[in-house]
C-alpha cells in the first residue's frame, strides 16, 4: 500500500516500454482461499479485515500467501501473435462493421467554470445525505454503463475460446481482465450514480458479438448486478465496492466477484478487481492508478493465475502501471508467465526450462518469444475535448427505441448532461435524487407498519435478477432470469419501476 506522502501531488509521467528480462512473483505453495475462491493476500492487500460482509469468507481466511521473486528471460524473438488468429481480432483495427450506423463521439465538453464556494455554500445546513454532488465532477455516462466497458476488448475472450490448452486460455482470461483498466488511465470524470432499478442494456451481437444487461439491485450499500454473454463464454458480476478517502487520495476497493464461463469446455473462471485509487483529490491534476493482486482460479481444472498490479511510484525507475504475473496449472507448475502495463498492452510467454537459481540465489525462468495478448485502441487526440471518451464510451449512451423506460439512456440529467446543458441537468438531477428519496421513505413506513402488525416486511426485489446461491463461492448473489430479452421482443416493460 501506497504511504500518504509518496505521490500526492504528482502527475503520472510515461515511461519506457518493457524489457526482455524481468521479474514476477511466483506463489510457492498454494494458500488457503475464502470461499469466494478469492485469495485472502486480494482481500487484504490494502490492509484489514476484508468488509464484502460474507461469513464463510471471515471463517476461512487466515494467512497471506508466500510467494518468491523469479527472474524470467524471453526469447528476443519479434513479438507472434497465435498462428491462429485472425484478421478481425487484431488489436490496432475496428473487429467488424455494425449494421446500424453508430455515433463515434458525444458533443464536447463545455467550459463551465467550477465555483466550489458556490457549491459549498449550498450545503450548509443540509444533511449529508443530501447534498447533490454537481454534474461539473461527472461525465455523462452511469456506472452501469462504466461497468459495461469491460467488455471494450471482448475479442480476446473470442479468442480464449479457441484455446485448446486450458492454462493457455487462462492466459487470454488475465489480459481480459487487465484491459478493462485501460480508459481508466485519462479517465477522471464520476460517473453517475445509478437510482434504484435502473437498468442498462447494450445489445452489440451484430458487431461486438455480445450482448449485456445491468441492473441496479440494492441502494444501500450501492450493488449493481451484469449479465453479458457473447461468442461461445457468459460473464455475469455482482459489483459492489467501499471506498477510503485520505484527505490526498481516495481508494475505491471492489468487492464483488466477477464470473466467467466457456460454454463449449465448461471451463468456469472467478476474480475479483485490484483496488484503484485517485489521486491529487484536493491539489493538482487528478489521476488513477491501479494496484494490488489478483488472483483467477479455473474451478473446472484447479488451474490458477495471479496477477500483480505494482502501484505508481515517482521515484520508480521501472515501468509504470506495471502488470506482471503467471498461471500455473493444477500441479502447481508454471506454465506462462504475463508481462506488461495495464493501460497499454500484455503480453505472455510459455516457460520452456525452470533453473534453480542464478549466481544471485534468484530462481529462473527460461522462457519462449513473447506472444501479444492485447493491445490497447488509443482514442482520437481530440478525444480530451469529450470527456476522453471511446468510441465504444461514446456509444453507450446513445439512444435507441424500445429499451426499458428504466434504462440509463432515458436519464434525463444525465442526457442533458450530454447535450451541454449543465445547469438543467443540475436542476433534474435534484428532482430525481429527491424522488428516490420520496420512494425510499415510503417503503421505510410500509415496512415499519408491517413489522409493527406481525406481518413480513416486504424486501425490495430486483427486476431482472433474483438472488440465490452461488454454487461454486457459496455466496448469495443476483443471478439474471434471462427473461429480459424476451420481454423486449413483446414490448413487455409493465414490470419496470417509474424511476425518472
Amino acid at each position: 500500500m501506497q504511504s500518504d506522502e509518496e505521490d500526492d501531488f504528482f502527475d503520472a509521467v510515461e515511461s519506457a516500454d518493457t524489457a526482455t528480462e524481468f521479474t514476477v512473483d511466483v506463489p510457492i505453495f498454494l494458500h488457503r482461499r475464502t470461499s469466494s475462491g478469492i485469495s485472502t493476500d486480494s482481500q487484504k492487500s490494502e490492509g484489514g479485515k476484508d468488509s464484502s460482509g460474507s461469513e464463510n469468507d471471515d471463517k476461512q481466511a487466515l494467512t497471506h500467501n508466500t510467494s518468491q521473486t523469479v527472474r524470467c528471460i524471453r526469447s528476443k524473438t519479434k513479438i507472434v501473435k497465435d498462428k491462429n488468429q485472425k484478421r478481425e481480432f487484431n488489436f490496432g483495427s475496428a473487429l467488424t462493421i455494425s449494421k446500424r450506423i453508430r455515433r463515434t463521439r458525444v458533443p464536447d465538453k463545455p467550459n463551465y467554470p467550477l465555483n466550489l464556494w458556490s457549491i459549498m455554500k449550498n450545503c450548509i445546513g443540509k444533511e449529508l445525505t443530501k447534498i447533490p454532488v454537481p454534474v461539473n465532477f461527472s461525465e455523462p455516462l452511469s456506472m452501469l454503463q462504466r461497468l459495461t466497458e469491460d467488455f471494450e476488448y471482448s475479442e480476446i475472450l473470442d479468442q480464449a475460446v479457441k484455446c485448446q490448452d486450458s492454462c493457455e486460455q487462462l492466459a487470454y482470461v488475465a489480459a481480459f481482465t487487465v484491459s478493462s483498466y485501460a480508459a481508466t488511465a485519462i479517465r477522471t470524470g464520476k460517473p453517475f450514480n445509478p437510482l434504484l432499478g435502473e437498468t442498462y442494456e447494450c445489445d452489440r451481437l451484430d458487431d461486438l458479438g455480445w450482448r449485456c444487461v445491468n441492473e441496479q439491485v440494492s441502494h444501500h450499500p450501492p450493488m449493481a448486478a451484469q449479465h453479458c454473454e457473447g461468442r461461445g463464454w457468459k460473464c455475469w458480476q455482482e459489483f459492489t465496492m467501499t471506498s477510503k478517502f485520505r484527505g490526498k487520495y481516495l481508494q475505491i476497493i471492489p468487492l464483488g466477484i466477477a464470473h466467467l464461463v466457456f460454454t463449449e469446455t465448461g471451463n468456469h473462471y472467478t476474480w475479483r478487481k485490484v483496488t484503484t485509487t485517485v489521486h491529487n483529490i484536493i491539489v493538482g491534476k487528478l489521476w488513477v492508478d491501479q494496484h494490488g493482486e489478483m488472483d483467477i482460479i479455473n474451478y473446472q481444472t484447479g488451474d490458477k493465475c495471479h496477477l500483480k498490479y505494482i502501484p505508481y511510484s515517482y521515484f520508480n525507475r521501472d515501468v509504470q502501471r506495471k502488470v506482471t504475473g503467471c498461471v500455473m496449472d493444477g500441479q502447481e507448475k508454471v506454465r506462462w508467465v504475463l508481462n506488461g502495463t495495464w493501460d497499454s498492452k500484455m503480453e505472455t510467454c510459455e516457460v520452456l526450462k525452470q533453473k534453480d537459481s542464478d549466481k544471485n540465489g534468484k530462481p529462473v525462468f527460461e522462457l519462449g518469444p513473447a506472444r501479444g495478448l492485447w493491445e490497447r485502441r488509443l482514442p482520437p487526440a481530440v478525444s480530451e475535448r469529450y470527456y476522453n471518451f471511446t468510441e465504444l464510451a461514446s456509444q453507450l449512451n446513445e439512444e435507441e427505441e424500445d429499451v426499458a423506460p428504466s434504462d440509463c439512456r432515458r436519464r434525463p440529467d444525465q442526457r442533458l448532461m450530454e447535450e451541454g446543458k449543465w445547469d438543467d441537468a443540475n436542476t433534474e438531477k435534484v428532482r430525481l435524487e429527491e424522488k428516490q428519496r420520496t420512494a425510499r421513505r415510503q417503503k421505510e413506513i410500509a415496512s415499519e407498519t408491517a413489522a409493527a402488525e406481525g406481518k413480513p416486511v416486504p424486501q425490495y426485489e430486483a427486476v431482472w435478477f433474483i438472488r440465490d446461491k452461488d454454487p461454486y463461492t457459496g455466496n448469495v448473489i443476483h443471478v439474471f432470469k434471462n427473461d429480459y430479452w424476451d420481454c423486449k421482443e413483446r414490448k413487455d416493460w409493465s414490470r419496470c419501476p417509474d424511476i425518472f
